[in-house]
Formats: structure tokens, C-alpha cells, sequence
């Protein structure tokens, strides 16, 4: 397993944040994107996984509603994949999480997205819920992480 250094991101690292999004994701997106969907958001964080001094992956999330933190995006370089990073940024989204008063974490992916399905429930989410995305022609499946039990 590789073992990658895990950062807290300020808005100075979010241009990296967005390279790895657009490294890995298309359409490709601009960092008003980004800080658009942050708007109105509370404790918004964003992680970055480093390795050799350059960034592998990302983990982004924000507070749902009191007592809900979101997991909203995350990724990891194809070539690193299945080393354990993306385990390490989730390990880390959930410590700060419960450290800051959360007691759940919900993310969403595509019913399509099966290696992000897979991991969820590997890493102790529950489906609890499906509904139908229109504007992916898919439907989305809903976990959520219970951190206080």
C-alpha cells in the first residue's frame, strides 16, 4: 500500500485541486466551478493526496445540513489506483468530519460508477437510498457513514 501525504487545502491549493479534476474527469471544468458550488457552503474541505511532492488525488466535501457532512467529489490518478489513497483521503474527510461535530457523511455516484460503489461499501457506507438523474440518464445511488457509532 502506498502511503501518500494528505493536505488540508486553502484556496491557494485549489488550482491543484482543479488540475487533478481535470486530469481525470471531463467536460473540464475552471475553478469558478468550483467556487461556485462552495457558495453558501459551510466547512467546505478540500484534501489532496501528495506523493514524491506532487498531488495524486483529491477528496472534496462540505456540511449537508447540521450534523451532515457531504463527500462531493474525489479521485485518484488511474496509475495509482488501488494502492489505498483514495481509503487514505476518505480516512481523513471522516476523521476531520467527526472532529468538527458530524455525525454522518453521505456521498452519491452513478449507478454506472461500480469502483466507487464497490469502495463505498467496503469502506462501511450503506445505500440508503436510489433515485433516477434525469440529466445522466442513470440512477444515482445515495450511502451515508454513521461516525459516531
Amino acid at each position: 500500500m502506498a502511503q501518500a501525504d494528505i493536505i488540508i487545502a486553502d484556496e491557494k491549493l485549489l488550482p491543484q485541486g482543479v488540475e487533478l479534476y481535470n486530469s481525470m474527469f471531463r467536460p473540464k471544468r475552471e475553478i469558478d466551478f468550483f467556487k461556485r458550488r462552495f457558495l453558501g457552503r459551510y466547512n467546505v474541505l478540500t484534501l489532496i493526496a501528495r506523493m514524491d511532492d506532487r498531488p495524486v488525488g483529491f477528496w472534496v466535501g462540505f456540511e449537508l445540513k447540521p450534523g451532515m457532512f457531504y463527500h462531493w467529489l474525489g479521485a485518484v490518478k488511474a496509475d495509482l489506483r488501488r494502492n489505498g489513497i483514495a481509503r487514505q483521503l476518505q480516512e481523513a474527510q471522516q476523521a476531520w468530519a467527526k472532529d468538527h461535530g458530524y455525525e454522518h457523511i453521505r456521498c452519491e455516484c452513478m449507478n454506472h460508477q461500480r469502483e466507487f460503489v464497490h469502495f463505498a461499501v467496503a469502506v462501511g457506507y450503506d445505500i440508503v437510498g436510489v433515485r433516477w438523474d434525469s440529466s445522466h440518464a442513470d440512477n444515482l445511488i445515495v450511502f451515508e457513514k454513521n461516525l459516531v457509532e
